[in-house]
């Protein structure tokens, strides 16, 4: 993230308009009465053609060797694999999926700087723009809509939206996860908030960005997260605040030492952030309200980005339980792969990833997906023709 991204022959507002405008279409299928049945509508009802015709998606469903569910960095390189090796995807982007439009989170930050290729940096829409170009290039089929039911129980295996059904042969879930935000005055997007303006939940991803380099900067939580995005941002901040609402951390003692330990970071016990107010005249963050929960004094701190560290969630309830998870509800994996709990279903991204959560190594094991699913794919042939 930075102030603005530059370079851009378009508004960053209005890339965003002409995305979701684009998500509203429905890739491959604008000839068939179901498509026309599912285009977004501005009519209050769905007409009783459009119910029909949805119906008849779900009763008829799809045929696929790979159905992909998630349309992040790992979804859109499991798919151009998956397509560039003739298996004819089929990828479920969702539509404001956990209040994520397509393309996921990078759809909510401004410049990536850190993604190989940019060396002038690149705006999130239009790198996941560029991704989705490239899946429909080769072929991947794409759909604009959100993935809200499975059932892995045989093979092939079901996957339902509101509108269709698809049957495939393997599966690969790549729904990411999405970072957990307190809701405060200031806290959202602009032009009433700074999100993306001084406040970020990724201080890996945003925080050498020159908005906050050498400037007092805060983070919220007492986990590990914090803890470890705190130290990071002291690479580049003159003054780190750890801001925690308890008077200890929950963190383990060797990331709790290390933070406290670091000269630069100054911990605000028994605290939290009221407001966050802007400086200046561009727009962004100027500093925050914050309160002391045991005296309740109200002060204000003066700090040029905030970063949310108080965890992930990842999206996996519409799983319903029928894939191995770990406590956090991340999906768990087999060792030195991609395989689930469930031969044939493969997991990608940062529904599975709680360390890196990078849009980078999203993509390198959506690309190991993809392989897994064809090496699947290649095994169950193969036994078939053995039975044949």
């Amino acid at each position: 993230m930075s102030s603005a991204p530059r370079q851009m022959t378009r508004n960053p507002c209005s890339r965003f308009k002409a995305l979701l405008v684009k998500a509203g279409t429905f890739v491959g299928l604008a000839g068939t009465a179901a498509a026309a049945a599912l285009s977004l509508s501005t009519s209050a009802a769905p007409s009783a053609a459009a119910a029909a015709a949805a119906a008849a998606s779900i009763d008829s469903p799809l045929r696929t060797k790979v159905c992909i569910i998630g349309s992040g960095p790992a979804g859109h390189t499991a798919a151009i694999y998956a397509a560039r090796a003739e298996l004819k995807p089929i990828l479920f982007e969702g539509w404001m999926a956990n209040g994520i439009a397509p393309g996921g989170q990078l759809t909510t930050t401004t410049e990536v700087e850190n993604f190989p290729g940019f060396p002038e940096g690149i705006h999130g829409i239009a790198l996941m723009d560029r991704c989705r170009k490239q899946s429909l290039r080769f072929g991947t089929q794409i759909f604009t809509e959100t993935v809200n039911k499975v059932d892995f129980s045989s093979s092939p295996f079901e996957v339902f939206t509101d509108s269709r059904s698809v049957l495939a042969d393997s599966v690969i879930v790549a729904t990411g996860a999405i970072a957990k935000r307190l809701n405060f005055p200031g806290s959202g997007s602009p032009p009433e908030g700074f999100w993306n303006k001084g406040i970020s939940a990724c201080a890996v991803c945003d925080g050498a960005a020159p908005l906050f380099r050498n400037k007092p900067l805060a983070v919220i939580g007492g986990g590990d997260s914090a803890m470890e995005e705190s130290t990071f941002l002291t690479k580049y901040a003159s003054k780190v605040y750890i801001i925690h609402r308890r008077d200890a951390f929950r963190a383990s003692k060797i990331m709790k030492a290390r933070a406290l330990a670091n000269p630069k970071i100054e911990v605000l016990w028994n605290t939290v952030v009221e407001e966050a107010y802007g400086g200046g005249d561009r727009g962004t963050l100027g500093g925050l309200k914050i309160k002391n929960v045991v005296t309740n004094e109200v002060s204000d701190l003066k700090v040029s980005g905030l970063f949310f560290a108080i965890g992930h969630e990842p999206a996996t309830k519409f799983l319903d339980g029928q894939l191995e998870l770990d406590s956090g509800g991340y999906i768990v994996t087999k060792p030195d792969s991609t395989h689930t709990s469930v031969r044939g279903v493969f997991a990608a991204g940062d529904v599975h990833d709680k360390k890196y959560r990078q849009a980078i190594t999203a993509a390198g094991v959506g690309c190991k997906a993809a392989l897994d699913a064809e090496h699947y794919l290649q095994e169950i042939g193969d036994q078939q023709d053995k039975r044949d």
